[in-house]
């Protein structure tokens, strides 16, 4: 994989913190509907895949933050 240019690497960045703010606010309201009761099993369990989602794509955008060592 080709090195990023240091203005694709601050889009990542920017990127990610974008996703990691959505993780945490879908925390607070997932947990905030559990202790309340007000979610249905079905709308929480799309937020737990929403959260689950978003997790994943901050993964995988770390992951293109790292350089390549050579084997």
């Amino acid at each position: 994989m080709a090195t990023l240019s240091e203005t694709e690497a601050v889009k990542i960045r920017v990127r990610i913190a974008g996703l990691e703010t959505e993780h945490r606010d879908l925390d607070a309201v997932i947990n905030h509907l559990e202790v309340t009761g007000f979610g249905d099993k079905f709308a929480l369990q799309r937020l737990k895949k929403r959260k689950l989602h978003l997790k994943d794509e901050i993964d995988q955008l770390g992951m293109m933050l790292v350089p390549d060592i050579p084997a």
